[in-house]
């Protein structure tokens, strides 16, 4: 009884302080602005189960993609177990489910086999973290803090591998000491057990017990700490997968509030009478976290920082400032510095700083080239090209400010019709002396 009261107090704290974490994010969300609607539904589902849960991105780098697909997968199979761990937990049970026969049977050996294969695989990772220096894992945007987020994230989910495998392991000692049966197949930790040869009844009881409490409060632990890590993704990743866009990377969006412009312009009943009055003014473009859509925020809080973007990004690759993935994060921080006083002083909030200049400097703006590759390498499909012309959007049509070279281009569409410094009535003059009919 005192197990299962222990226990449900950490479980209600547990969901006690997520909540409040989800509801501290919910409430950003509603300062951003509305993004296209997500429509598709079957699309949408097919891509989260090729993208998301066959990590077919991932695997265009083979030796990394398939440890970390190890990983995933393994998180999805230990979770079933970690359900019939809070149901024990709470009821005062021991293997809740075995109920299910065979089915429970394949999901202990699953967990059991996959809990060693996530343990080695984080091995992996660390040693790569720790000792060899990944170019992808450096810039400037990877400050000190990034690297230690990425170790302690990886160490916690080490230490629930661990935690797991000597939870099943003095299950299996205890209970062919005492003579009871054994719930479920364990394959690794049968063996781990065999090697070790310890049959102590009170030491097999002590492993799994320890083991038991330590697992659930890590996982507990885990759960709230990943809202404020790197790791953030283990939650956002496969939903943003589901809400990405299903059409071609290189479309634009029109601006709604420029198109209801041209619209009013074009009826005559309209085009010249003034607006209402009270009506606010507009923002054309991305200035700050606010003037974002839903979308690009949900992005932002879904990045993995793995730095694949930055990678392939052909601006960055020439030693040009931009960097996608710092983008994202610039986002995700300004939304962190100005969101809580957003929320407690009002949406027309103003701290003297903005997204754009105070995080992304104009020369990382223009520095894209828009070919979208850092969209198609992103393993859970974040689209940092559309944020990144939205903040053009706002210095082109707010300020005016744009590289010499567009704005001579802005200048002779404006004049001659064309992107050329020719009359319009000289268009032809190539054509003079060839002996074909080109009016």
């Amino acid at each position: 009884m005192d197990k299962q009261l222990i226990f449900s107090v950490a479980l209600l704290l547990t969901f006690a302080v997520f909540f409040f974490t989800v509801y501290r994010i919910v409430s950003l969300f509603r300062l951003t602005k509305p993004a296209p609607p997500v429509r598709d539904f079957g699309k949408r589902f097919i891509l989260m189960l090729n993208v998301a849960f066959g990590q077919t991105k991932i695997f265009r780098r083979p030796v990394t993609g398939f440890f970390h697909a190890l990983v995933f997968w393994g998180f999805c199979v230990i979770l079933l177990g970690s359900i019939e761990m809070v149901i024990d937990g709470v009821a005062g049970l021991e293997k809740s489910l075995s109920f299910l026969g065979p089915l429970h049977d394949i999901i202990m050996a699953s967990g059991d086999i996959f809990a060693l294969l996530v343990l080695l695989s984080i091995l992996v990772f660390l040693v790569r973290r720790i000792f060899l220096k990944i170019r992808r894992f450096e810039g400037i945007e990877m400050k000190k803090k990034s690297h230690i987020d990425a170790v302690v994230s990886l160490s916690l989910i080490l230490l629930l591998m661990v935690t797991l495998l000597g939870m099943n392991t003095g299950y299996i000692i205890y209970s062919g000491t005492e003579g009871r049966p054994v719930h479920g197949i364990y394959p690794v930790s049968s063996l781990i057990a065999g090697l070790t040869g310890f049959s102590g009844s009170r030491g097999a009881y002590l492993l799994m017990e320890t083991s038991w409490w330590s697992h659930i409060l890590l996982i507990f632990f885990f759960a709230n700490y990943l809202p404020y890590s790197k790791h953030f993704h283990v939650f956002m990743s496969v939903p943003n997968v589901f809400l990405s866009r299903l059409e071609p990377l290189g479309k634009l969006y029109n601006m709604e509030n420029v198109t209801r412009e041209v619209k009013l312009m074009m009826n005559p009943e309209t085009a010249f009478s003034a607006a209402p009055e009270g009506t606010p003014a507009e923002r054309f473009g991305v200035k700050d976290a606010e003037d974002v859509t839903w979308k690009n925020y949900f992005d932002a809080l879904s990045c993995t920082e793995c730095g694949r973007c930055t990678a392939v990004c052909p601006a960055n690759l020439t030693g040009k400032k931009l960097s996608p993935r710092k983008i994202m994060m610039d986002l995700r921080a300004r939304m962190k510095e100005k969101g809580p006083a957003m929320i407690k002083n009002g949406k027309d909030y103003n701290d003297g700083r903005s997204l754009i200049r105070d995080y992304i400097t104009e020369e990382e703006l223009w520095a894209c080239t828009t070919c979208n590759a850092c969209a198609k390498e992103c393993p859970i499909n974040i689209n940092h090209p559309s944020l990144i012309v939205d903040m053009r959007r706002y210095l082109v049509m707010e300020e005016g400010s744009a590289p010499g070279e567009l704005k001579a281009v802005f200048a002779n569409i404006e004049n001659n019709g064309a992107p050329w410094q020719y009359s319009p009535e000289d268009r032809l003059n190539w054509a003079t002396n060839l002996e074909i009919n080109v009016n």
